[in-house]
């Protein structure tokens, strides 16, 4: 027990606690300073015996006052310094009469938070006498705050979906009361997964937060079928600090659980369509399209027969006034023969004569991410192109936009990201008259991922178009 004498014969005793004894005088919040009788000659080394505690429990130590003189005295406890919020006397005011002491308790509380860091922190009882107030003492002791160690990690989002990777956030808190650094361990149950953190070993203050970007890929991609659920863990623990964890720390967390879901290349619903749209192009080509053909140049056979007819002549199964001046078949008597005839392919209201036969004709469109390229195709000198078909193709799913156009005459404008591929017929043949053009203009927004599965340098589009080229010349 250390006794201290104070004016006035009072003496103030202190019980020595667990923890061991420590020196120095410290300076505390609203300028109180220990008083000469405690820091004076003749008095010990030490006010309070050094007390250790960890926050979020509790630390006790005591401190006797005894009154030494021949009045009744009253004596006021008041901690001061750093660890006033969290330490209380109790009692607060003890009387005592001449000759008799009474001991109080130091309880120290520190709460569990990063605020309370880790370290040596002073910490004085001021004793204020009732009767001479003049003779305020303030006893010392320095307080040892344990370290203690909590990290907080949330994972966001649980559950990525991607054709090749995903990209998660990590979020991690540091509540302990000491800095920390870092460190990420991902775990999965076999090796299809790479794992990527940014940044991988971050350093944190106690109470500071920071956020960790996980990138997560695959090997390879999946192309058909249904998606793969791929399962991971995210375990996170300090780094370069002890070994072994305390006694007084926390249990363990459990590692964050988080999914990626490998969606393949090509669904099964495209699948189902592509399949359809096949089945129907065969049978456009198989079936429609013949008797299609066949029907328009029946058409166009009997518009021409019909147009080349002289004036006058009555035509076929029309009725007639007299049957002497004309000859069967609607030719007139004394007309050349072979003057109506449209089997040789020429044509009185178009001037078209010779020879015609099918053509096709293919423009290719390359170029970069936000340029608008055109090309053309000139139809030759002393000919007509009549367009029966045309076929547009976006095979890589580049986004921008489309338009083609015969001569001065607008086809279509079509946006991109709506087709892969996209044809057009005509029963009539559009027909295009000789140095006009076939033009193709294409605007890229955006290029497309084809099926390799990467995404295109630039925009790729396709226009080609077909029918039956004739000529004009005689």
């Amino acid at each position: 027990m250390v006794g201290i004498r104070m004016p006035g014969n009072v003496t103030a005793r202190v019980l020595p606690s667990r923890s061991s004894w420590d020196s120095g005088a410290h300076f505390y919040r609203g300028g109180v300073t220990p008083s000469a009788a405690s820091s004076g000659p003749g008095a010990p080394g030490l006010d309070i015996p050094a007390v250790t505690v960890t926050p979020g429990e509790i630390a006790t130590t005591t401190l006797t006052v005894r009154n030494d003189s021949d009045i009744v005295e009253a004596y006021n406890l008041e901690v001061v310094g750093d660890c006033a919020s969290w330490t209380t006397v109790e009692p607060a005011r003890v009387s005592l009469y001449p000759g008799t002491s009474e001991t109080v308790t130091l309880r120290l509380a520190p709460p569990r938070s990063p605020e309370i860091r880790a370290g040596e922190r002073p910490l004085g009882v001021r004793v204020l006498p009732t009767e001479h107030p003049e003779s305020v003492r303030v006893l010392e002791t320095t307080v040892h705050i344990e370290a203690f160690h909590e990290l907080q990690t949330e994972l966001a989002p649980r559950r990525r979906r991607g054709w090749l990777r995903g990209r998660y956030k990590l979020v991690v808190r540091n509540q302990g009361n000491t800095p920390v650094q870092v460190g990420f361990t991902p775990g999965q149950a076999g090796e299809e997964l790479g794992f990527a953190f940014t940044p991988a070993q971050p350093k944190l203050e106690p109470g500071e937060s920071t956020e960790v970007g996980l990138r997560v890929r695959t090997a390879k991609p999946v192309w058909f079928g249904a998606p793969v659920v791929w399962p991971f863990t995210v375990d996170t623990a300090e780094t370069g600090g002890e070994e072994q964890p305390r006694w007084d720390e926390p249990a363990a967390r459990p590692p964050l659980e988080a999914e990626f879901v490998q969606i393949p290349i090509f669904p099964r619903w495209l699948l189902i369509l592509l399949a359809a749209l096949l089945a129907l192009l065969l049978a456009w080509f198989a079936l429609v399209r013949p008797v299609v053909k066949s029907a328009a140049e029946e058409a166009a056979e009997e518009a021409v027969q019909q147009g080349s007819a002289p004036a006058g002549v009555q035509r076929p199964g029309a009725e007639t006034g007299g049957g002497s001046d004309s000859e069967p078949g609607g030719r007139e008597s004394g007309a050349p023969a072979g003057s109506g005839g449209g089997l040789d392919g020429a044509s009185g209201e178009e001037g078209v004569t010779g020879t015609s036969g099918q053509h096709s004709e293919t423009i290719d469109v390359q170029l970069a991410a936000g340029e608008t390229k055109s090309r053309s195709y000139k139809v030759p000198k002393d000919s007509v192109f009549g367009v029966t078909d045309a076929v547009v193709a976006n095979f890589q799913g580049d986004e921008g936009v489309l338009t083609f156009s015969f001569g001065d005459r607008k086809i279509t404008t079509i946006a991109l990201e709506t087709f892969r591929n996209q044809d057009y017929h005509w029963v009539t043949p559009i027909k295009i008259a000789e140095n006009d053009t076939v033009t193709i203009s294409v605007t890229c927004a955006k290029p497309g991922t084809p099926a390799t599965g990467r995404q295109a340098q630039g925009c790729h589009e396709v226009l080609n178009v077909s029918g039956i080229l004739s000529s004009t010349k005689e």
